[in-house]
């Protein structure tokens, strides 16, 4: 299950985190946005990741803070820093594997 986060809780639900956290910044109106959205669901609990979402038109500072200029956008934080990150939806298997998720 995912959690909304804002401007106001993205350093403690993503930067503090003890675990490695997906944060998908989507927007309601995104179609792609909306189809990827089960998959990162799949994704992050087969890997025990924690999920979260960032709406794209609500949180325009976080957007530009991390440079995003184009939805969906997915970025892997391990430790508090970006690991990973994917421009547009693609299938699970190549969302795995850009995520360095593959077993």
């Amino acid at each position: 299950m995912s959690t909304t986060v804002t401007e106001a809780t993205f350093t403690r639900e993503v930067l503090e985190s003890d675990v490695p956290v997906l944060v998908d910044f989507w927007a309601p109106w995104c179609a792609p946005c909306r189809a990827v959205g089960p998959i990162l669901e799949t994704l992050a609990e087969e890997h025990g990741l924690k999920l979260v979402k960032v709406n794209y038109d609500d949180e325009p500072r976080l957007a530009e803070r991390f440079d995003i200029q184009a939805i969906p956008n997915m970025i892997l934080f391990r430790d508090g820093r970006p690991a990973a990150q994917v421009l547009g939806a693609r299938p699970k298997p190549a969302l795995a594997a850009a995520f360095g998720l593959m077993s």
